[in-house]
């Protein structure tokens, strides 16, 4: 079973920035994409960045050159870098990770419990 645990989140002031972590333990097959989501109260959740195990990263356009999405040695856990917070950006932000054994498998998809982003002065 996979499991996935972010932490980093936290109150900042504009212009600040904050940076999320998502870990990912379990038996993670080796195509698998790692996405944040984040999801403001009163509004639908929407992508921030996703990044594919292999393969180039994408971000939506209110976050691009501000936002950036990595991962670590292990390949386990991803990180988001978020600068130049505006507070448009609070929300809660969850990632999900989605595999399969092989591009013709079902696809399987976990997400983790989120962490919360305020942005205010």
């Amino acid at each position: 079973q996979v499991q996935l645990v972010e932490s980093g989140g936290g109150l900042v002031q504009p212009g600040g920035s904050l940076r999320l972590s998502c870990a990912a333990s379990g038996t993670i097959f080796t195509i698998n994409t790692i996405t944040w989501y984040r999801q403001a109260p009163g509004k639908e959740r929407e992508l921030v960045a996703s990044s594919p195990n292999r393969g180039r990263v994408e971000y939506a356009d209110s976050v691009k050159d501000r936002f950036a999405i990595s991962r670590d040695g292990t390949r386990r856990t991803v990180y988001l870098q978020m600068n130049n917070l505006k507070p448009e950006d609070t929300a809660v932000y969850y990632c999900k990770l989605e595999h399969r054994r092989d591009p013709f498998d079902l696809k399987y998809e976990y997400w983790g419990q989120g962490t919360q982003v305020t942005v205010s002065s």
